[in-house]
């Protein structure tokens, strides 16, 4: 039995919580970098310019790519193997998402009850999705999700008799419903699967995959590339201004479901779909 003390995990999180709204994932921006080569709209290839410009500064003055930090969500993998010391994990884990959004100079944007309005001051608490696994390791990600691109998210409870062409459409239509307002060049994460509330963590799970990896299966994976295709067909482009480049990609994650039901859930990310890991 491995020992880990919370303090730790309070260290990790407050740093990831800034890396991930300072910097990139790598793919992802090599994926923005490539899409403006692509754009086939003279004003869509300037906005590129624009985001490309907006990454570069951010990390040279080592400021916030986006104005809106987001909503901490965490995914943590703990292993059965840990035994957890010097307090609650959860209580750490907020601990790391003040401590980061407080030292990182980070837009707080919690508040702590949905009708009351009144914001707690340290952008906590977080989403938190605990999972475990095997080993003596866990591994934190911290996804930090702003809501103008949260706000476009939808969830259908389909029925087994809707088809691949059916599923396409609707994510189709969910994107071109939400048109400028997620700030495109988009990433869409789609859940297929689970129940009511698993698709949408699928979903959201679905924008943590990094973007240049396709789903295992060949189905999902050919479902990725149509829904892709089509997105892009909207014509919405980037940033609203029209084009050729509306999504940079499509991640699907699928789990199983019952025989009466087919979930699907969308969950947008804008370009700046922001996240980090760190393996304890």
């Amino acid at each position: 039995m491995r020992e880990i003390d919370v303090s730790k995990i309070t260290e990790v999180v407050s740093r990831l919580c800034i890396d991930a709204n300072l910097h990139l994932p790598c793919e992802l921006e090599q994926l923005i970098k490539s899409s403006k080569e692509t754009e086939q709209s003279k004003v869509g290839k300037n906005v590129f310019c624009d985001l490309l410009d907006n990454i570069d500064v951010a990390d040279k003055l080592n400021i916030p790519i986006c104005q809106d930090t987001g909503m901490a969500v965490i995914f943590a993998e703990v292993g059965q193997d840990v035994h957890i010391v010097g307090g609650s994990f959860e209580e750490a884990v907020n601990k790391g998402v003040s401590e980061g959004y407080t030292k990182g100079l980070l837009r707080k944007s919690i508040v702590s009850d949905p009708l009351e309005r009144v914001n707690t001051n340290d952008n906590t608490p977080a989403v938190i999705h605990t999972r475990l696994t095997s080993g003596d390791k866990i591994k934190l990600t911290v996804a930090p999700k702003g809501f103008g691109s949260e706000n476009m998210s939808a969830l259908k409870m389909m029925t087994p008799s809707a088809t691949d062409d059916d599923i396409v459409r609707y994510v189709t239509q969910v994107v071109s419903d939400a048109g400028s307002n997620p700030c495109p060049p988009i990433v869409v994460g789609v859940g297929i699967g689970g129940d009511f509330e698993y698709c949408a963590y699928l979903a959201k799970k679905a924008l943590c995959r990094d973007v240049s990896v396709r789903n295992p299966k060949e189905r999902y994976a050919n479902l990725e590339a149509r829904m892709l295709e089509s997105i892009n067909k909207l014509g919405i482009g980037p940033q609203g201004f029209g084009g050729t480049v509306t999504a940079l990609a499509v991640n699907i994650e699928q789990s199983a479901t019952h025989i009466a039901g087919l979930p699907i859930a969308v969950n947008i990310g804008c370009h700046v779909t922001r996240h980090a890991s760190e393996i304890i």
